[in-house]
């Protein structure tokens, strides 16, 4: 009777982890046509009001939720001073690149960094972690692997935005991962920690005359504001999903980002789409069907797993 209560608590985990990581990853996906409205904005003014909103935003949750105690509660314990220290530094990064290549019409560029992204993910759960791959993983890996590279090749030379955001992101999520923290309390204190600096650089700006809050249209002014609820959710459901599903699982939800915008890409900003282009995503999303129709019920009960996993020795 414990074992089937046990059963049914993991596959809720499991399921309400794989919900979570949608909502992350489905809100970011579509986040280009938010960062494009706010194009007249400096990319590094709007890093600044991305932090400032969003510490606004989390601190007023946590008020209302009586649970502003727990950042001095958690700064107490010295592995989570360096763990949100890190974490802050490594989110903050990839905000920035992100913004940028966005503003800078580096949408396909943006979406293969967040192609590359589960490559780290599972390597990072792999080396630190100790995830393990099974067969069928390992599979979907390698077909993915294959969609990403034709991609690279395509791009011709070294992506270093690409690489940008895969790689801080990434260890973003193993921090994330690693820290056995609030998510609404994680990030308050991510953001905190570089607050400082935006208000600095934001005051500065104001006081040289070059700054754009206020001096642009209203509807800039209130998209600038929404900028800590638009960053703080998504972060807020991606740090609940990584708690309760693995790593290398989380990494394979995150294809879900990169194709909405590579779709944005094409059919909204009006960038190319060669048929390389298309050999690669058809690659890329072989290997998450792949992968999802090998973790249903169905294909397990089947016997089909274990035939091929036989056959495979």
């Amino acid at each position: 009777m414990k074992s089937q209560e046990t059963q049914m608590q993991a596959k809720k985990q499991l399921a309400s982890g794989v919900g979570y990581g949608i909502l992350a990853y489905g809100s970011w996906g579509l986040l280009p046509v938010y960062w494009k409205t706010l194009k007249a904005v400096p990319s590094l003014e709007l890093l600044a009001h991305r932090i400032v909103w969003s510490f606004v935003f989390v601190s007023a949750v946590l008020l209302v939720l009586g649970r502003w105690h727990m950042i001095r509660e958690v700064l107490a314990v010295k592995r989570n001073r360096w763990g949100v220290l890190l974490a802050s530094l490594f989110v903050s990064l990839n905000w920035f690149t992100y913004i940028w290549s966005v503003n800078s019409g580096h949408v396909v560029e943006a979406s293969l960094g967040y192609y590359i992204t589960p490559f780290f993910m599972v390597l990072l759960g792999l080396v630190v972690l100790r995830e393990r791959l099974d067969l069928w993983q390992s599979v979907s890996l390698l077909i993915a692997l294959a969609g990403v590279t034709v991609i690279t090749f395509e791009y011709g030379q070294v992506p270093w935005v690409a690489l940008a955001l895969a790689v801080t992101f990434a260890l973003y999520g193993l921090v994330k991962k690693l820290m056995n923290l609030d998510s609404l309390t994680g990030l308050a204190l991510e953001t905190v920690c570089v607050l400082p600096l935006a208000l600095g650089y934001l005051l500065i700006k104001e006081m040289d005359g070059s700054a754009v809050f206020g001096h642009l249209p209203w509807l800039t002014t209130v998209l600038l504001l929404a900028s800590g609820a638009i960053t703080a959710m998504p972060l807020f459901w991606f740090a609940n999903g990584t708690k309760r599903i693995p790593l290398s699982t989380m990494g394979f939800i995150q294809y879900l980002s990169p194709s909405l915008q590579l779709m944005m890409g094409v059919l909204v900003f009006g960038e190319p789409f060669s048929h390389i282009d298309l050999i690669s995503f058809s690659l890329i999303w072989l290997s998450l069907a792949l992968y999802s129709v090998t973790r249903t019920g169905i294909f397990q009960r089947s016997g089909v797993e274990k035939k091929l996993s036989q056959s495979a020795r």
